[in-house]
């Protein structure tokens, strides 16, 4: 038995399909759904009322808080390289030696140069009081005593002479074993053993040494917010400027602090700033010098800053915004322009937005400008 459907039940069929499709929709085709759709319930929230300190970010760069090279002084072949790139290094620990023969040789010459000064300077002295004891009994003429007095002078002056020779010739045999002249992390060594050192004219540079237990974070402030900064510094609000935080492009194992200890007597009129500096202390050795680096540094105490949900706020062309909700249940489309994040996950509003508010915090891609919504107030 074979079943037949009118053509007009068919049509009403099709139709009531297209109406129940359609009120999933934007339209809707009757006027349930368009109720449905625009009483939804949507979370929302008040916006946060509390003082915050507000801050700007530099960017800047680490640097060794004390960066020293180690050179050759003299001349000679270089005999010995005692540590390996990168070590940390103490100040005083051997880290190269140069062939001291010929300063062996010139400090016993020396030596030997003194001791001849010496011995004639007692015969010459020894001379000038016989001279002088003789001239009492006219045994001898004045121009005598005058030139044996000479002699013993010229004596004195030539240890004088010989020490001086004898000093130098031990600072240069000195010289041909280099040592660490602070602690810190050294580089790799620029020349190998065997290489001849020609420092005795200007000294040679062999190595850096970088002293990076502290590290110093260097940065620029425009002079327009140092006037700022320092209201902050001189005022009693009790914000740290002893613990400043710092970030890297990437995350490190710890996080660090700096603390501010230098301000630059004058600024830079070329680029309108002035530099800054703060102490960082580096107790892992994860800090490197030459780093980039970003600081925050606060400008600013807001007792009553007004802040939302970092996530509610939305970007379009025209910047950021917020949807609201009016004492109609109606979303508004509201421009905010905005400041930095506080408590983790809230986002300060300078303007556009009033305290007493409520803001959409979720479901944000499903209202729209003018859309009547059911609130549902959050905490």
């Amino acid at each position: 038995m074979k079943t037949h459907f009118r053509k007009s039940g068919l049509s009403g069929l099709v139709a009531l399909a297209t109406c129940m499709v359609a009120g999933f929709g934007v339209t809707g085709c009757g006027k349930h759904a368009s109720v449905a759709e625009e009483t939804m319930p949507v979370d929302v929230a008040l916006p946060t009322v509390d003082s915050v300190t507000l801050h700007k970010e530099y960017p800047g760069y680490l640097k060794a808080d004390n960066t020293v090279e180690v050179v050759g002084r003299v001349n000679g072949t270089l005999t010995s390289v005692r540590y390996q790139g990168g070590d940390n290094v103490k100040a005083g620990q051997v880290l190269f030696t140069i062939d001291p023969t010929q300063y062996q040789a010139a400090v016993q010459q020396a030596q030997a140069n003194l001791d001849e000064a010496k011995s004639n300077y007692d015969y010459y002295s020894k001379e000038y009081q016989a001279m002088s004891k003789a001239l009492e009994s006219d045994a001898v003429s004045r121009m005598e005593v005058v030139q044996a007095q000479s002699n013993m002078l010229n004596a004195q002056a030539s240890i004088a002479d010989a020490q001086a020779a004898l000093k130098i010739a031990r600072d240069n045999l000195g010289y041909c074993t280099v040592t660490a002249p602070i602690s810190g992390q050294i580089t790799t060594n620029v020349y190998g053993v065997g290489n001849y050192i020609a420092g005795s004219g200007s000294p040679v540079t062999l190595a850096t040494i970088y002293s990076n237990s502290k590290m110093k974070a260097e940065f620029q402030v425009d002079d327009t917010r140092y006037n700022e900064i320092i209201g902050v510094l001189e005022s009693n609000q009790n914000i740290d400027f002893d613990h400043l935080d710092i970030v890297f492009e990437q995350a490190l194992p710890h996080t660090y602090t700096a603390k501010l200890n230098y301000t630059a007597p004058l600024i830079d009129q070329s680029t309108g700033t002035i530099e800054f500096h703060a102490v960082v202390d580096n107790p892992y050795g994860e800090l490197r010098d030459g780093m980039y680096m970003k600081i925050l540094i606060p400008y600013r105490f807001e007792p009553h800053a007004v802040m939302v949900n970092d996530a509610s706020i939305s970007t379009d062309q025209q910047g950021k915004y917020l949807y609201t909700v009016n004492d109609s249940n109606k979303i508004v489309y509201t421009p905010i322009v905005v400041g930095e994040m506080a408590n983790d996950s809230m986002r300060v509003v300078t303007s556009g937005l009033k305290p007493g508010t409520p803001y959409v915090t979720k479901a944000i891609m499903k209202v729209r400008d003018g859309m009547t919504v059911k609130p549902v107030m959050k905490k």
